[in-house]
């Protein structure tokens, strides 16, 4: 999907949309058989959810990978309460955005503001996560700008620490807002059903 332009990609694909309990709720499948479903908060416009599916090696569909919202907890967990699983006390890392910036919070981390180096890698089109500590290491891409192919800056990574939460945002570039918005204007546009209704409308 990458050889051809994202805002293109989303309009080219098949559409679902559902307004369930205060969130517009939206499903993408593509020509090459990946799926994108997104949540919006309908009285803020926010991203609450973006996971994305595709098939697996059998061609059968595989799990979906949330990009963001809260990491869905696996079957096997859920079912088996007594399977060998994460200790809760380890670094929980997630993406939750706001209107402005992208954000991660990395929860379980107890140590000092001073202790966390936070910075863009440019070349390698990533975001550094480590501490003095060493404790602590995280690596990991902002998918947005790369499907945009915009540069990552260094000057719009900022990172806070609170409640043993790590909160790191970076600043959305202008070609992002204007998307993002021109995103929203064509969901509003998309039939929708609620809730209770029995058929999908798809575009």
């Amino acid at each position: 999907m990458a050889t051809q332009c994202w805002p293109d990609l989303l309009k080219a694909s098949r559409k679902t949309a559902l307004i369930h309990d205060g969130k517009r709720k939206v499903h993408y499948l593509f020509s090459d058989g990946k799926e994108l479903a997104e949540e919006y908060d309908m009285a803020t416009d926010e991203l609450l959810v973006r996971k994305w599916r595709k098939k697996n090696t059998m061609g059968g569909q595989g799990p979906w990978e949330v990009e963001v919202g809260e990491p869905t907890p696996s079957i096997e967990s859920v079912l088996e309460p007594n399977v060998i699983k994460e200790n809760c006390s380890n670094p929980l890392f997630m993406r939750k955005d706001t209107k402005m910036n992208f954000q991660w919070r990395i929860r379980n981390l107890p140590y000092p503001k001073d202790v966390y180096i936070v910075f863009v890698e440019p070349k390698e089109r990533c975001c550094i996560i480590r501490t003095t500590n060493k404790k602590y290491y995280k690596k990991f891409s902002i998918p947005d700008m790369d499907r945009c192919h915009l540069p990552l800056e260094c000057s719009a990574l900022t990172f806070t620490h609170a409640n043993n939460t790590l909160i790191i945002s970076y600043k959305k570039p202008k070609e992002i807002l204007t998307l993002e918005q021109e995103l929203i204007r064509n969901l509003k546009k998309l039939k929708s059903v609620s809730d209770g209704d029995s058929d999908c409308k798809t575009q």
